[in-house]
């Protein structure tokens, strides 16, 4: 009895194992998993979180200063908040739309909506080249159902229903007893269009930013920039951009004016008259360049991006030769274009540097010494802090233009300057004169191949939203049966969208007539 007792409780245990395995899901395999991926990937409810996400990674593009577009603005934010602005650099916030997880959004957004629209699109084809539905069997279950008899003939009610049919653009599918018609199409077209659409703007977005390049030059009045690669302060490509691309064309700065309010000290208007070549054997032509009104060179526009400062300083040595003579541009550090810059005098015995500081309008203050109140030189001011020894420019090393790393330089003096004024440097090293200023602008070259596709996709973007929104889908159907002598009409529709109720009253309305006709016609006869 035991052993057999013990035999049954094994075997229940047995059973329970076996039951307990077999109820486990069956396990995907890798080709099972890519699959389950994809369809995750290129669902409607995906790409819209990626849409929502790429707005929301968007943002800190127009909160913090772009390297791409103002890099002033960004040496600005270092020099105020230094330790800050390194953490907002290690998160690529800088430079938001070349960063990684940015691209990362875009790329897995283009592969969704890919996926998604594609197949859809497909079916959308095949759907509208096909029949409008059969006529169900229950008209009463559906939507504004509509019921009424006449005597009038069945083959003449349905041939006038299909005639008003027709004329409101419905598609038909006629049989013995009833009609459907369908129409409305456009309101799904118009959405696979705008997804379609949103493809299209995002390859365009792309192609521009690999084909395409962004270059900055600073150049002074009287200086003439010619369009080479090696004439640019800085230059980001595309990888599928060749310098063969670079139109050629050569730009001279004439004059650069700018106007302010004298209340706010923002700027009111920028003007930059230029003279300009743009073909060979060609004579040049004035033009007038403003923030909105930028040159255009084929596929290139030439923008006035930012405006400053460079002073006109002559050096000499200790024997009173010229060593330096010439405009040196500053960098602005604020909305009053207080500015700084270096003056690198390699050619002297020992070699001289000079960390300066311009102010368009000079002003002084204990707590906040040198600075400018006013962005137009009013009172122009150059301070000037002598350093002397090795400048390391045949070190190798990179050096900013505008920075002197002073650790192994000697100071040898501080004056301020005034336009004409004439500083002796100490210990007989030599001079340094403040003959005046000149304005310099920063021009920047953008080549966009793909602002022409990206154009017609926000066009078409907009066509497709709109045709979606005002579109309307409705499905109708007709029926009419014998019953104890007379016609029986019933009229219904189905519909995702409003005005199905005015469609179906109408037409019956109209039927209605019809008959109503049909009746006098008969009775005469």
């Amino acid at each position: 009895m035991a052993p057999a007792l013990g035999f049954l409780i094994c075997g229940g245990a047995m059973s329970s194992s076996q039951v307990s395995y077999d109820s486990q899901p069956p396990q995907l395999s890798g080709i099972g998993f890519a699959r389950w991926i994809w369809r995750q990937l290129t669902s409607m409810r995906t790409a819209l979180v990626l849409l929502l996400l790429l707005a929301i990674a968007s943002i800190p593009g127009s909160i913090f200063p772009q390297r791409s577009q103002n890099p002033l603005q960004v040496n600005e934010y270092y020099q105020t908040n230094p330790e800050i602005a390194r953490w907002i650099d290690r998160a690529s916030l800088f430079n938001v739309f070349s960063s990684p997880w940015f691209s990362a959004i875009y790329i897995l957004l283009f592969i969704s909506l890919i996926g998604c629209v594609v197949p859809r699109t497909w079916e959308h084809f095949k759907s509208a080249r096909a029949l409008p539905p059969i006529t169900p069997k229950n008209l009463e279950r559906l939507e504004e159902f509509h019921q009424f008899s006449t005597n009038w003939n069945e083959s003449e009610l349905l041939k006038h229903a299909s005639s008003e049919l027709n004329r409101r653009r419905y598609r038909l599918r006629t049989l013995p007893d009833s009609i459907g018609a369908e129409k409305g199409f456009i309101r799904e077209t118009g959405n696979l269009l705008f997804h379609l659409s949103l493809i299209l703007l995002l390859i365009g977005v792309a192609y521009g930013s690999l084909g395409g390049m962004r270059a900055d030059v600073i150049v002074s009045e009287g200086e003439t920039f010619t369009n080479v690669a090696t004439s640019y302060d800085s230059l980001s490509t595309g990888g599928l951009f060749s310098i063969d691309d670079i139109p050629p064309f050569t730009i001279t700065v004439k004059k650069f004016t700018a106007k302010y309010d004298l209340v706010t000290n923002a700027p009111i208007d920028y003007r930059l008259d230029a003279q300009v070549v743009d073909e060979p054997n060609k004579a040049p032509r004035d033009v007038v360049v403003k923030v909105n009104k930028p040159l255009t060179f084929g596929d290139a526009r030439v923008y006035l991006q930012a405006n400053g400062y460079s002073p006109i300083v002559t050096v000499r040595n200790s024997v009173g030769a010229i060593v330096l003579r010439g405009p040196i541009p500053f960098l602005p550090q604020d909305g009053n274009l207080t500015s700084i810059g270096s003056i690198k005098v390699p050619d002297m015995q020992p070699q001289v540097g000079f960390v300066a500081k311009f102010l368009p309008t000079f002003e002084r203050t204990v707590e906040r010494g040198g600075f400018s109140t006013y962005p137009e030189a009013l009172k122009p001011v150059l301070d000037l802090a002598a350093w002397s020894g090795d400048l390391g420019l045949d070190s190798g090393i990179p050096q900013s233009v505008y920075r002197i790393n002073t650790e192994k330089l000697t100071q040898i003096g501080l004056d301020a300057l005034s336009p004409g004024q004439k500083w002796e440097l100490p210990n007989g090293v030599g001079s340094i004169t403040f003959d005046g200023f000149t304005p310099w602008v920063n021009l920047q070259v953008v080549r966009d191949p793909g602002k022409a596709y990206s154009l017609v996709g926000a066009v078409l973007i907009l066509c497709g939203l709109l045709v979606s929104l005002f579109g309307r889908r409705h499905r109708i159907w007709v029926r009419v049966s014998q019953k104890d002598g007379d016609t029986i009409v019933q009229v219904a529709g189905l519909t995702r969208s409003p005005g199905l109720d005015e469609e179906i009253r109408t037409l019956v309305a109209v039927l209605q007539e019809k008959s109503e006709i049909g009746k006098e016609d008969n009775v005469k006869e």
